[in-house]
């Protein structure tokens, strides 16, 4: 699995039917509110054009691409931490997803009903953050209750804790999400372990009209400039347009897009962003049974990376044997790599780098 993320945002914004486009799953997509009650969750390849040509050179009886999980998300109201409109239903679902998709809607439309009667990103989005506070308020009074009980023995970490806790409740009953907070390792721990909606990092996505998707609106810019404050990123698609894309022959897909002036689908953007934000990359094993793509995080060290294979990679890891891509790529074969003097032999202190292929030596 590559990464996951949780797609929210307020009823008849296009959330469900942007999951469908991106996915194809076919989750239900209609003009009124609370259409999606329980979540929709569909898997994509992630498409990346170094498999295609690693597969030529390989020539390999199986190839397995990352993936993409999308969880596409009850619509939200105010007061829906309370249990308004769907209530808290969406709370367990959205707490396990790497990244939030926040789908705003910034086209106007009277065919398609808006919950609060216009639109209006601003408001919209601060509904959706109130909401996510408030749940995390619950939270984190728990976790509080839980650590001043033990703090009352005289227990030095625990009342540390609990002054960390203080601080996240404060900046929480401010309005403030959590994500971006400064932590050591401990601190760090306890956020963890709280789960916090608000700690997850967002993406802001900008549904507009057709005449919109490459210049943007007015309220795109509304939603650029909120997420400028936070230092999110913002991504434009109309979702119709991904409709459309998503019913196309792949070989179809590329020069429909340059008829319309876009270089990339809603779904590239996406996947792109979305590995920008969690720090993600991709490395490669490639061999005449299988060329494969590994997502792990940016930093990752050989073992580590070795271990998004199978545990026993990384517990008996002796060394790794590492081809660049790019040398991959021009020479076409890797006896022609070995005879260049380009396969390097890394041990347990390399780093990987983004379009690595590597084949792992280990003990059992």
């Amino acid at each position: 699995m590559g990464f996951n993320c949780g797609i929210v945002g307020l009823p008849n914004v296009g959330k469900s039917t942007i999951f469908n486009a991106l996915t194809s799953a076919g989750a239900q997509a209609a003009n009124y509110p609370f259409c999606t009650i329980d979540p929709n969750v569909g898997v994509v390849e992630i498409p990346d054009p170094r498999m295609r040509r690693l597969t030529e050179i390989a020539k390999p009886q199986k190839v397995v691409p990352t993936t993409m999980e999308f969880v596409d998300i009850a619509g939200l109201v105010a007061g829906a931490s309370q249990g308004e409109g769907l209530g808290n239903k969406f709370l367990g679902h959205i707490r396990s997803v790497d990244a939030i998709a926040h789908i705003v809607r910034c086209f106007e439309d009277p065919n398609v009903v808006h919950v609060s009667g216009s639109v209006d990103p601003k408001r919209d989005i601060e509904i959706i953050e109130a909401e996510l506070a408030l749940a995390d308020l619950d939270t984190v009074d728990k976790r509080l209750q839980r650590s001043e009980k033990g703090a009352r023995s005289g227990d030095k970490k625990l009342q540390e804790e609990v002054a960390f806790v203080k601080s996240v409740k404060d900046r929480l009953e401010r309005g403030e999400p959590i994500r971006g907070i400064e932590t050591n390792a401990e601190q760090a721990k306890v956020l963890q372990e709280m789960h916090l909606l608000t700690d997850k990092p967002v993406l802001y996505v900008a549904n507009v009209n057709e005449d919109d998707v490459l210049t943007g609106n007015a309220h795109v810019e509304t939603v650029r400039r909120i997420a400028a404050k936070e230092g999110a990123k913002v991504i434009i698609v109309c979702g119709k347009i991904e409709e459309e894309i998503s019913t196309l022959p792949l070989e179809e897909r590329g020069e429909f897009l340059e008829s319309l002036g876009l270089k990339d689908s809603g779904l590239d953007q996406l996947i792109r962003a979305g590995y920008e934000l969690l720090g993600l990359i991709t490395y490669f094993t490639v061999g005449e049974k299988e060329v494969r793509a590994w997502t792990i995080l940016k930093g990752m060290k050989a073992p580590q990376a070795a271990g998004v294979i199978h545990t026993d990679f990384e517990r008996g890891f002796i060394r790794a044997e590492v081809i660049s891509y790019e040398d991959f790529n021009r020479l076409g074969s890797e006896a022609t790599v070995k005879e260049k003097g380009l396969l390097r032999v890394e041990g347990k202190d390399y780093v990987v780098q983004d379009g690595d292929c590597m084949h792992f030596r280990f003990n059992v």
